[in-house]
């Protein structure tokens, strides 16, 4: 019997696809229309695996320099990723909204917000392996190339779910 259903995939096999066909995931999340509590669920899986993805280099800097304990970084890095970036996510997407109606882009704020919560998960694996390198290796060029390489796999992504959004892909 053929199910007319979407086909429901678990979150790091979206994740994994992401990385093969950007645009063909974000367009089949938008299919299933606006879902502002998977979104916000996605946004706040993403900051914590943004937090632990943090947590190796605020063990580093918490050993390097004792002034600041371990716990007090480890509670403002959780409170910047789950708290603060939500809100500065949502309004970075109601700026670029604007900005898509000035272009005359036929997007909603959904699709952008969404898009750009998307892209933040789907990059978490390079996230996390820039925190690894930010916490056993510290500052220098490896840190630098793979912070360049999330923020070109991000910037992949979004563009890619924009176009998709936007019906141009």
């Amino acid at each position: 019997m053929a199910d007319a259903a979407p086909q429901l995939m678990s979150l790091t096999s979206d994740i994994m696809g992401t990385y093969r066909a950007p645009g063909r995931i974000q367009s089949r999340f938008l299919a299933q229309g606006r879902n502002e509590v998977r979104a916000l669920l996605f946004l706040l899986i993403a900051g914590v695996l943004m937090f632990v993805a943090a947590t190796p280099y605020q063990a580093r800097e918490a050993e390097l320099r004792p002034d600041v304990p371990l716990i007090a970084r480890l509670y403002w890095s959780a409170f910047l990723y789950i708290f603060i970036m939500p809100l500065l996510v949502y309004a970075f997407a109601a700026l670029i909204w604007l900005l898509s109606r000035i272009a005359r882009r036929n997007i909603s704020g959904f699709q952008i917000r969404f898009t750009l919560i998307w892209s933040l998960l789907a990059t978490a694996p390079v996230f996390l392996l820039l925190g690894l390198v930010a916490g056993f290796i510290g500052q220098g060029v490896q840190l630098q190339m793979v912070g360049l390489i999330w923020l070109a796999v991000f910037g992949w992504f979004w563009a890619k779910g924009l176009l998709a959004a936007d019906g141009t892909a």
